[in-house]
């Protein structure tokens, strides 16, 4: 066994989306651009109406896919191709976006806390022109295992225990863990040596081992890069803690980026504006 150990600490960033959303950005900003195969993560958080209200209009997207997992409030999606949901709290949207396709999020209530989190997961060039799909999941679908001084929801992936997400998707075979830990509790978990991984901190504090040897402690809105090795080791501080684990198989594939496109070539972004502009969607 051989802990991971984090490379690096990357704090999110406030930045602005959609019609405005204020949002807290943590890939996909200058300090950490991407983590193959993760393009972006977002994190919204907010009991304002005015920094969440105007949602995401219509937009398109073509190449990768987009995670959507909702801690409260809730979220209306529409596409071009006449589906339509709502994602409820502790719900999941895992879409595949594919050759493409145009959609739109926008919240349900008018008040009160909205949070949650966008991940981009880049597709392999073999599958970025495949039909859109989409794999929807409320709470009561995603399994909790318990431990001790821990609740770990899996949203995909297997856990050392054998407890399996209802999410999957073998291109990148995903790990995506939301823990809760109690005040001073461990958590220990295998993940596979050849992912890329990270930390993200929801809130409180916890304490993992650095590159040096020392412990690192992490809090709200950090992400740790975790460094090789085939499982973590980390435990919360004097508080309760709750951080998203999320690992993925890299695509070692080279990434061309066009605002909601993302291909392999500037070719084939400069293809996907025109296919849009057409009505090719």
């Amino acid at each position: 066994m051989k802990i991971r150990k984090a490379q690096r600490v990357v704090s999110g960033q406030p930045a602005t989306d959609g019609a405005g959303v204020e949002l807290v950005r943590v890939i996909g900003q200058p300090a950490l651009m991407d983590l193959d195969p993760f393009l972006l993560l977002d994190a919204f958080r907010s009991d304002d109406p005015d920094d969440y209200i105007a949602g995401f209009p219509p937009h398109p997207h073509r190449g990768f896919e987009t995670v959507t997992y909702l801690l409260n409030g809730r979220m209306r999606h529409r596409d071009n191709a006449g589906n339509e949901g709502v994602i409820e709290p502790g719900g999941i949207q895992w879409m595949t976006a594919g050759k493409g396709i145009v959609h739109s999020e926008m919240p349900e209530q008018q008040d009160g806390l909205l949070e949650g989190f966008q991940l981009w997961i880049n597709l392999p060039a073999s599958h970025k022109m495949t039909t859109p799909a989409y794999q929807e999941f409320g709470q009561a679908d995603i399994p909790t295992e318990s431990r001790d001084g821990a609740e770990i929801k899996v949203i995909t992936g297997t856990t050392a225990q054998g407890t399996q997400g209802p999410v999957k998707q073998p291109l990148t075979d995903p790990l995506y863990l939301d823990v809760r830990l109690e005040p001073g509790a461990g958590f220990d978990e295998a993940i596979d040596e050849g992912h890329a991984a990270f930390l993200y901190v929801v809130d409180g504090v916890i304490s993992v081992e650095d590159e040096s040897g020392g412990p690192l402690q992490l809090g709200r809105d950090q992400l740790a890069v975790l460094g090789t090795g085939d499982s973590i080791q980390l435990h919360a501080e004097d508080g309760s803690a709750r951080f998203l684990l999320i690992a993925g198989k890299p695509l070692h594939e080279p990434v061309a980026r066009g605002g909601p496109f993302v291909m392999n070539t500037a070719d084939e972004v400069r293809q996907a504006f025109s296919d849009y502009q057409r009505g090719n969607f």
